[in-house]
């Protein structure tokens, strides 16, 4: 039997990635892959995909679920279209923190997708998520809301930001600020009291881009 070669099984990947996207129109995960192309491990699917992403093939953030793109397609279908697909991926706390069950799911999970127009999104890898809660009201951002939220784990001060609070184990959405070794967290909503925490005990999952209300 003739051994497949790594340029071949990398060209197997880009064609079960573009079949994927004509038949579900959002990404497959590593595992679906994995089936997809017949491969021994998820590493060895990972390092294709990191080949592929250095030679500017595809583009993805490991830490968001379903995050391939194929590069040579989003010029072709933005101009056919003008409409990117956006992963609703949980719900987040506008109000006190929600407690979820692993700081490595919570924003994984995906709930539902958005088409959107491309001017909103420009050409960043963009997640959703759910608002619940009004601490966010002043901003305008109420229970119910769509978030569309930019993976990042850094922000400017007054920045509205998605933060994980690791000795609570809960996320919540505010407008982040540091002093020293503090970081508070301020909702906007005046009934409000800001959060303190130390800076090693929050992590920052993502910046707010825009907001879609709730009619």
């Amino acid at each position: 039997m003739r051994q497949i070669t790594r340029n071949q099984t990398r060209e197997n990947i880009m064609q079960f990635i573009r079949s994927f996207f004509n038949e579900h129109d959002y990404a497959p995960t590593v595992r679906d892959i994995l089936k997809g192309c017949d491969i021994s491990s998820t590493a060895v699917v990972q390092h294709h995909l990191d080949v592929l992403q250095r030679e500017g093939r595809i583009q993805r953030d490991p830490e968001i679920f379903r995050s391939i793109r194929l590069t040579d397609t989003i010029v072709r279908s933005n101009e056919r279209h003008n409409i990117v697909s956006v992963p609703v991926l949980g719900m987040i706390a506008a109000g006190e923190p929600i407690p979820v069950p692993d700081s490595d799911n919570w924003h994984k999970q995906e709930l539902d997708n958005l088409e959107l127009p491309l001017d909103i999104t420009g050409n960043r890898q963009v997640f959703a998520l759910k608002v619940k809660g009004q601490s966010m009201v002043d901003a305008l951002i109420d229970d119910g809301d769509i978030v569309l939220m930019e993976p990042t784990h850094t922000a400017e001060p007054g920045e509205m930001v998605a933060v994980w609070l690791k000795d609570r184990r809960e996320v919540t959405l505010k407008r982040i600020y540091y002093d020293r070794d503090t970081v508070k967290l301020q909702p906007a909503n005046q009934s409000m009291k800001p959060i303190f925490q130390p800076t090693e005990n929050v992590e920052i999952q993502g910046r707010v881009i825009g907001v879609i209300r709730k009619l």
